[in-house]
């Protein structure tokens, strides 16, 4: 394999494989992990779509393959999962791992333009290095058909990626995503610290200053949040972003779920919605 990419681990799943692979970022100017899911094939010249899934705060590329149980529809829908990791790690950065909500796993999919933190790239990361470096490595995957998802932090990140790439995606889902970073505490440590103080910079990365500036969708945004969520009134704002999206008639289905939290227990319940959501906009 190209690009110093080494496979890590290889699990059988749903007659598809989990793997793990390894690979140095130019972006981050670090190693990094990410985990693919491999639906089952009958041909070798048959190529998957990909949903990408961005993970929250503290997570690695593991917790979704480990938790979410979303191989089992990626499985029947021939969908290939790409889960990369949530920030550069090794780094060895002054105060990168004082806190949960910033620094390592904390990257907030953003390109910090502060001094000190410039190595965290993680928009780069994802819209760019991540998807050549699988279509250089992996013809099975045909990264042109594209969907992006996540949870938290990650849904953040998939909302705002896809609302300023929608060349590049088919279609966007979120659970329990930080909708409106910018009138939330864990948004503005996070943008002040990678950002500066500029709060025009800030509305770059936040789906509800975005979707007022680019709402030509082709697909329905769909959000699942729990209402049992311990962040849901103070961090995570949707009702925000709905009324952001009414403004501009775009297209969004928010449920609200009585009783459910913010865990991966809320996500395993609704994961298929979100793929079989994922394989309309993809055609499949």
């Amino acid at each position: 394999m190209e690009s110093g990419l080494s496979e890590i681990g290889s699990t059988k799943m749903f007659d598809g494989f989990n793997k793990r692979y390894k690979h140095y970022s130019e972006t981050l100017g670090c190693s990094m992990t990410f985990s693919v899911y491999f639906p089952p094939s009958a041909s070798s010249s048959r190529r998957f779509p990909v949903l990408y899934w961005l993970s929250g705060l503290t997570c690695t590329d593991e917790n979704f393959i480990i938790k979410s149980g979303a191989q089992r529809a990626a499985s029947t829908r021939g969908i290939a999962l790409v889960v990369p990791d949530t920030s550069p790690r090794g780094l060895n950065i002054e105060g990168e791992a004082d806190s949960y909500d910033f620094g390592v796993g904390a990257g907030f999919y953003l390109n910090a333009t502060q001094e000190k933190w410039k190595n965290w790239r993680m928009y780069d990361y994802i819209v760019s290095e991540l998807p050549k470096l699988l279509s250089e490595n992996f013809s099975q995957l045909d990264t042109t058909r594209a969907s992006i998802s996540g949870h938290s932090m990650g849904g953040h990140g998939a909302l705002t990626i896809y609302l300023k790439n929608l060349d590049k995606y088919k279609s966007v889902s979120a659970f329990a995503p930080i909708a409106n970073p910018i009138n939330c505490q864990w948004g503005q440590k996070a943008f002040t610290n990678y950002l500066g103080g500029n709060k025009a910079a800030w509305e770059e990365y936040d789906a509800t200053c975005l979707i007022s500036k680019f709402n030509n969708l082709s697909a329905t945004i769909l959000i699942d949040q729990g209402e049992n969520d311990q962040f849901f009134p103070d961090q995570l704002l949707p009702s925000k972003f709905e009324e952001a999206c009414k403004k501009v008639n775009a297209p969004l289905l928010l449920r609200l779920h009585p009783g459910y939290d913010h865990s991966y227990y809320f996500i395993a319940t609704f994961i298929e919605d979100h793929i079989t959501h994922h394989s309309q906009a993809l055609k499949l």
